[in-house]
């Protein structure tokens, strides 16, 4: 594999990686109303976002050197 594709791969992977913890721990929609506080999250596309970024890495690790 090219060295610079396994780098793109490597950058991509650590990127997504993020993103998905980030989406993760971040609430998407929070409401208070006095004392009472209700937070909701979906959490379904963030981990589809860090298995991707894994894949990625994998990939990147996993690839032939010519």
């Amino acid at each position: 594999m090219n060295k610079n594709v396994k780098i793109i791969l490597l950058v991509v992977g650590v990127i997504l990686v993020g993103y998905g913890i980030y989406t993760l721990v971040a609430p998407e929609a929070a409401v208070s109303i006095g004392g009472l506080s209700v937070e909701a999250q979906d959490n379904t596309n963030s981990y589809i976002t860090i298995a991707l970024g894994l894949v990625a890495i994998a990939l990147n690790f996993l690839g032939g050197k010519k």
